[in-house]
């Protein structure tokens, strides 16, 4: 028998059951497999280990690196914070001076949450760089809400609804099932399909007597030469290329007089804009109860998008690969949430965090350190008080505000696809994704809905986001409650409950009709994380034994088992990357790891705050 089994009896001459058998078998297997480390399929590290990070997050980079970095991640920001309260405001019917107000406000808002996601304190904070904009999701129901009820209720409605984002943060584990990527996708395709018409209205937005063709003219203008710069612009080129097209676009409108630069001329050079009149409804009518939900929905739907940025900015800011610590993700959620509340004081567009402008700038600087956040959010502040740089940005002509929206939305409905086929589309998936967006497109703003609630509490509910979001998230629910094949065991993380675990995965695999190979991989798979928690649970000061709870899916030829539990220690992901890096010849303290990527096709372990969960699959046959 090879040395590694004899390793293996000692270790478990502790528990109880039937696990002698099982280490005689491990050892029979392992003697010559324990180097198949191409088994493990860990997705959540998949990033490049080859990035030029020159600072990882924890380390500190010089006060003029700081600064430098910190303009270059300002500038990337400023443009679309502008031009987004911009479409916002002007299409809600506002004047001037909610305008002008506004873009300070946004600034301001999205300074203080990228500076605030450069820390770590308690529950809140990424600890990253995480640059963050006025959310292009909300303009559409932002327009719709001030149309309808004013900007009272729509301060109202984003106070209350910060809230639900901090909840979704804390409750992440829990809601992680409901809220899946392909709800989410479905959501963010509906969502830009929505404010498309704002967009084209936009194109037509222009002063009395300018020619109608103009703005046809100047949207198509922005569009040609976006789609020029990025076909064939790299590298820090390509991170300007919106400010070139925008360029583009109202040189076109200034030779059809559309640009109006009494704006420029009649704004200072520094100081705060005149304050508008901003006041909360602080007696909520029907059209704050009617518009709550539409709120709630696009607000989880920004919460769940800003954990698909959170994993892709943890993936990209490190010289070698881990695993994605989710507790770091419940942080950045939470202080999105906090974005939200002071943007709903002081009237303009909740922040949403952006990956992508965090990863460009972090692969042209080889700086991921997240004091680069609070350098950025400096910029920005000394910018919002540069009255004549807002003046400059507010003169943009509605043709080239609509040329650049129409881009974002067409990106943003490609993300919403991706999002869907990264988390693969089975059947059931299928049905979600088509039925959501043809009752979310077919029934936006129809007569139908007014029919059912009556004209004015439809004209509030018929919003296509709102249907598709209640009938993806509905029929998320309805699928997982029919579910009939799902199996579930609690027990103690302790190796007492062995003897429990292993009565149970065999209970499954005796209903799956799996042959006694399979068998035996499984309740192998099963014991092995039991030990790999419980190892790293000893250390821990607790005189009492967490929970544990293992959930069974039966997928095809493949089981899923996902162990939620209470651990502390290290993310099991992260010590089988070292693993696979090191020799062949075990440890008396990884011997479980190594087992346990042995008999596993994948494993996974997200880390929350308070509770850890483990997923691995088993696959079996008859």
């Amino acid at each position: 028998m090879p040395i590694l089994a004899k390793i293996t009896i000692c270790r478990r001459k502790t528990a109880q059951g039937v696990t002698g058998r099982f280490c005689v078998w491990y050892g029979q297997v392992i003697g010559v497999s324990a180097c198949k480390s191409g088994r493990l399929v860990n997705q959540l590290t998949a990033g490049s280990a080859e990035q030029p990070i020159r600072f990882e997050p924890e380390e500190s980079c010089s006060l003029s690196t700081t600064l430098v970095v910190g303009f270059q991640g300002a500038a990337l920001i400023l443009a679309p914070t502008v031009l987004n309260v911009a479409v916002a405001i002007r299409s809600s019917g506002l004047d001037d001076t909610y305008l002008t107000w506004s873009v300070f406000a946004a600034l301001l808002v999205s300074a203080g949450i990228t500076a605030l996601q450069a820390f770590q304190m308690w529950r809140f904070g990424a600890g990253h760089i995480v640059l963050t904009c006025p959310a292009a999701l909300f303009i559409a129901i932002m327009v719709a809400t001030i149309s309808a009820a004013g900007l009272s209720t729509f301060m109202s409605l984003l106070v209350v609804c910060c809230v639900v984002q901090v909840a979704l943060a804390w409750w992440l584990p829990t809601l992680r099932r409901i809220f899946t990527p392909v709800v989410t996708g479905t959501v963010t395709m509906l969502i830009a399909v929505s404010v498309l018409p704002i967009a084209f209205d936009s194109v037509q937005d222009l002063p009395d007597g300018a020619a109608p063709v103009s703005g046809p003219l100047v949207a198509g203008t922005t569009l040609l030469v976006s789609v020029i710069v990025t076909l064939y612009a790299s590298g820090r080129w390509r991170l300007v290329g919106p400010f070139i097209s925008i360029l583009a676009g109202c040189a076109v409108a200034a030779a059809f007089g559309l640009i109006d630069a009494d704006r420029i001329i009649n704004a200072g050079w520094f100081g705060i804009p005149k304050v508008p009149p901003l006041s909360f409804d602080l007696t909520p009518g029907k059209e704050f109860w009617a518009l709550l939900p539409s709120f709630a929905i696009l607000t989880l739907v920004i919460g769940i998008k800003t954990i698909s940025d959170g994993v892709a900015i943890q993936q990209g800011s490190r010289r070698r690969s881990r695993a994605i610590d989710f507790r770091q993700i419940q942080g950045m959620v939470s202080v999105n949430g906090i974005g939200m509340l002071f943007a709903g004081i002081s009237g303009t567009l909740p922040p949403m965090s952006y990956s992508s402008f965090s990863l460009s700038l972090i692969n042209l600087t080889g700086v991921a350190a997240r004091r680069i956040g609070i350098g950025v959010a400096i910029v920005i502040v000394v910018l919002a008080f540069f009255s004549k740089l807002a003046a400059l940005l507010l003169m943009i002509p509605g043709p080239v505000l609509g040329a650049y929206l129409m881009l974002a939305m067409g990106m943003l409905f490609v993300s919403g696809w991706q999002t869907i086929l990264r988390d693969g589309l089975d059947p059931k998936r299928v049905l979600v994704v088509a039925l959501a967006s043809a009752l979310g497109l077919g029934l936006h703003d129809h007569s139908i809905i007014g029919d059912v609630f009556g004209d004015e509490i439809g004209g509030l509910l018929g919003n296509g986001v709102t249907i598709g979001a209640v009938v993806a998230v509905g029929m998320t629910l309805l699928l997982e409650a029919v579910s009939l094949r799902r199996s579930r065991l609690e027990v103690t993380l302790d190796m007492d409950s062995l003897p429990a675990i292993d009565e149970f995965l065999t209970g499954l695999s005796s209903r799956l009709g799996w042959n006694e190979t399979s068998t035996l991989r499984l309740r192998a798979a099963g014991e092995e994380t039991l030990a790999s928690l419980q190892a790293r649970e000893d250390d821990a000061d607790s005189s009492e034994h967490p929970r544990l709870i293992i959930n069974a899916r039966p997928q095809g030829t493949m089981v899923e088992l996902e162990f939620v539990a209470t651990t502390r220690k290290e993310n099991v992901e992260d010590l089988l990357a070292y693993l696979a890096d090191e020799t062949a010849v075990p440890t008396f303290d990884d011997l479980s790891l190594r087992l346990l990527r042995h008999h596993t096709s994948a494993v996974r372990h997200q880390k929350f705050h308070g509770v850890d969960i483990v997923t691995v699959q088993v696959e079996g046959s008859a």
